[in-house]
């Protein structure tokens, strides 16, 4: 089993699902866990009891609002004077229909982006930095089949931004790899998650699962226990690489 005692992981978006999933699974390996939350405060505190607040920081952000990122490091690095592993997992949907007027077009997409993308960017260039002065450290970028594949019509702006996520980790990886400063992208597909459900009918369910050769969507615990994986260095050539988690419902 991997074993991160002594090491800090900051993990974005972990109040819930695929990250209160990452954050359980570090801290059993034995990380100290910054815990990035932006509204969910509730979910955030029970998880942080779950894990044990010895063991979980909390930290509040609201990555849709410009500078977040960069507020966000300064307290964990408040917190940790050393962080060893960046986990980008924080991101919505925001559907951007071709039909819609420009505006809304414009304004949904620029939100993503700026979730999906801008704010993890600025934080991996805030990591890299941090790494520099620390001897090294990684990156998970939590990206999605849709980087891979596409996504529906509507979600433009999701596939784009994910897209992209996975250049920039490809990126990272081959810039700073002499600085042992290493990348992932993980590439789940759908998760057992609310995230998952959001505007879903049960025939939207039924064709996502008939798609899926496996029969079933990927639990948040998979993702959890690959990340928790990626953190330690037992894998340390693959970096650049990543990891799909979908049910073979897209295998490149």
């Amino acid at each position: 089993m991997t074993d991160l005692s002594g090491k800090t992981v900051l993990v974005t978006g972990g109040s819930r699902g695929i990250g209160a999933a990452i954050a359980r699974a570090t801290a059993a390996a034995g990380a100290h866990v910054l815990l990035h939350y932006a509204k969910s405060r509730a979910a955030a505190e029970a998880l942080r009891e779950e894990i044990g607040a010895a063991s979980c920081h909390l930290l509040s952000a609201d990555l849709a609002e410009a500078d977040a990122a960069s507020t966000l490091w300064r307290d964990a690095e408040a917190q940790a004077p050393r962080i060893d592993v960046l986990v980008n997992n924080a991101g919505i949907f925001a559907p951007a229909p071709v039909t819609a007027p420009m505006a809304d077009w414009r304004q949904a997409f620029a939100q993503v982006m700026q979730v999906n993308l801008t704010a993890p960017a600025e934080l991996c260039k805030l990591a890299v930095a941090h790494f520099r002065q620390t001897g090294g450290g990684k990156i998970i970028n939590i990206a999605s089949r849709a980087a891979h594949r596409g996504d529906a019509p509507d979600q433009w702006p999701y596939a784009a931004s994910k897209g992209a996520l996975v250049a920039l980790t490809k990126t990272i990886a081959r810039g700073y790899a002499a600085e042992n400063i290493l990348a992932f992208a993980v590439a789940p597909g759908f998760t057992e998650t609310d995230m998952a459900y959001v505007g879903m009918t049960e025939a939207d369910i039924s064709r996502i699962l008939s798609e899926i050769p496996l029969g079933s969507m990927a639990a948040p615990e998979e993702v959890g226990a690959l990340v928790a994986f990626l953190c330690g260095d037992e894998v340390r050539h693959m970096t650049g690489a990543t990891f799909d988690i979908n049910g073979a419902s897209y295998v490149r």
